[in-house]
């Protein structure tokens, strides 16, 4: 992948798990070098995965912090330049208790839905914690807090739920003083539940673009110089046709009090970019070109759907 001819021309970072940062190629050289040479960023993630939040229904907070220190210097000194930490959280509507039930089973201890206070409030606490480190060693920290989109959640639900999340992450980040035009934010795009079911509405690109874009003027501060979404459960064209129609929306003046959006508004896909390459390729050498090609397919329509420029036929998934 890292050889792809002219993906420099629409990539410009690409996050690296441990092993292929500290890689070699066949020809001994670092993995990264490849990348630096065709003036592609490297980057690490660097959160060691999530742990159960006891007390929760069945909520997570993400682990990673004890040695971060350490880990980001060996990485600066590979050739990162950034670094990546995914918080995430999840939407549950409560449970009613059953008649007569006491403790737990009430509600009193162990309350059922999410996402709760504290899931909320150790996960953004979490993040800026990554983010301040990161910094303190050279590294540019994205900052991932990721609602997901497993549930039956309505759009509206999920863009309340993303406004909460995205108010205590950067409360967080300001009491932890991370710097913000020194960081990237990459959230999740606004949408209704996977599960939504029987009677949810279409697939709408518009309106998960108005909702994201509102979510995001009432929470990022303009210093944050991009918002680099996931693609959480999206197809390939979902999450390129979602992008889209952000960046419409931003460029006729979305943001707040009708004024543009202050952020670059781009991507960090791992799916939404690499599924159809992984199809290709079927893990056989002699795929590696059919591979490239629909890697760099994929690079083309989001990078123009970063831009507002997407054709719905260009890049389309078979």
């Amino acid at each position: 992948l890292f050889t792809t001819p002219n993906l420099e021309e629409h990539i410009s970072g690409v996050i690296l798990f441990e092993e292929t940062l500290f890689g070699a190629a066949q020809d001994g050289s670092p993995l990264v070098n490849t990348l630096i040479a065709k003036g592609i960023i490297p980057g690490l993630k660097v959160d060691l995965g999530v742990k159960p939040l006891y007390g929760t229904d069945g909520e997570t907070v993400t682990q990673g912090l004890d040695d971060l220190d350490k880990r980001c210097a060996k990485a600066y000194a590979q050739g990162a330049r950034f670094t990546k930490w995914r918080a995430v959280l999840t939407i549950k509507p409560p449970r009613e208790p059953k008649p007569g039930a006491v403790g737990a089973s009430a509600g009193t201890v162990g309350a059922s839905g999410a996402p709760s206070g504290l899931a909320v409030e150790a996960n953004a606490a979490a993040l800026a914690r990554f983010a301040a480190i990161s910094q303190a060693h050279g590294l540019v920290p994205i900052v991932e807090p990721e609602v997901l989109m497993d549930g039956a959640h309505d759009l509206e639900t999920d863009a309340a739920v993303t406004e909460r999340v995205l108010a205590s992450v950067f409360k967080h980040l300001s009491d932890h003083h991370v710097l913000l035009e020194g960081m990237l934010l990459k959230p999740n795009m606004c949408a209704p539940g996977s599960s939504a079911g029987e009677g949810a509405p279409a697939w709408a690109p518009k309106a998960m673009a108005e909702a994201t874009v509102r979510a995001l003027s009432r929470t990022v501060p303009c210093a944050v110089p991009g918002v680099m979404f996931l693609s959480g459960g999206m197809t390939e064209d979902e999450a390129t046709e979602a992008l889209h129609e952000i960046n419409l929306l931003a460029q006729k003046g979305g943001g707040g009090g009708g004024a543009a959006c202050p952020w670059a508004l781009s991507f960090s896909f791992g799916r939404a970019l690499q599924h159809s390459c992984l199809g290709a390729w079927k893990g056989e050498r002699a795929n590696i070109e059919a591979a490239q090609a629909a890697l760099l397919t994929r690079a083309v329509a989001t990078s123009r759907a970063r831009m507002g420029q997407w054709v719905p036929c260009e890049g389309a998934a078979e």
